[in-house]
């Protein structure tokens, strides 16, 4: 009978650990990228299946390693459909170069988007250079937080002789307590028109807030200018110097720890 009980609470305890995992979002409706192959037209970039460069594989399996949940949302953001995420993410929403029909984030999507952060939601906004971005719509998104992601090309990179470029300036370590040394090149910077909102980096320079975080109600949101933890750069094609990766998890561990118990 008792080592009944002890294996039955073994299970118990299993279940509730997958049951109260966090769940971390990624948005695949505002950006939903195709191109043709040899076997028609697939959909790619920013994906957790995809472990091309172009994909969010590795991210996705240090959210794992860190005890979250990775789902995907193919559908236009509600309440109800944001309902059992802990953590949205929203990266490069497209062009129409990109996508013949793409889906704007529209006023309605605002509105519920910005009542789920209220509430306690953990938002990562995360843009790329003007050129390789639909910044109006994600703009008024950002509007609402205080934030615009501006139409400018900070830590331009030209060649891979000038990585250097690409670094970044800590304004706040509270995120990235390590204080590794990270790589973004081609970027947007963030201005903030929110006395609340704080600086995390800067450009190369120092001269532009490249990421930053605001509270909004009870939840929080966290904005960058690039894409930036996507497969190629963490530390896909990277000099060993750069920790990207391990800036991706102490990113991680940050937005689990502003997750609001339910």
């Amino acid at each position: 009978m008792k080592r009944f009980l002890i294996c039955a609470l073994i299970i118990l305890l299993k279940i509730t650990s997958v049951t109260s995992a966090q769940t971390v979002t990624l948005d695949y409706y505002f950006n939903h990228e195709t191109h043709k192959t040899a076997s028609g037209v697939q959909r790619f970039h920013y994906m957790w299946t995809d472990q091309q460069n172009t994909g969010f594989s590795i991210w996705g399996d240090i959210f794992k390693k860190n005890s979250l949940k990775l789902d995907t949302l193919d559908k236009a953001p509600t309440l109800a459909n944001l309902h059992k995420s802990d953590i949205y993410i929203i990266v490069d929403p497209d062009t129409q170069k990109e996508t013949a029909s793409p889906n704007y984030i529209e006023n309605r999507n605002i509105e519920q988007i910005a009542a789920w952060v209220k509430a306690g939601g953990v938002l990562v906004m995360m843009a790329n250079d003007s050129a390789n971005v639909e910044l109006p719509h994600f703009n008024n998104l950002a509007a609402k937080f205080g934030l615009h992601f501006n139409d400018d090309l900070p830590n331009h990179v030209i060649d891979d002789k000038h990585f250097k470029d690409g670094e970044v300036t800590y304004m706040d370590n509270a995120i990235f307590k390590s204080n590794p040394k990270i790589f973004l090149k081609d970027v947007c910077s963030i201005s903030l028109n929110n006395p609340a909102a704080k600086a995390v980096f800067k450009s190369a320079d120092g001269a532009v807030v490249i990421a930053a975080t605001i509270k909004y109600g009870k939840g929080t949101v966290f904005a960058v200018g690039d894409p930036w933890l996507y497969n190629e750069y963490v530390n896909g094609r990277l000099p060993s110097v750069y920790q990207n990766d391990i800036a991706a998890n102490e990113l991680t561990i940050w937005l689990k720890k502003q997750v609001i118990k339910k």
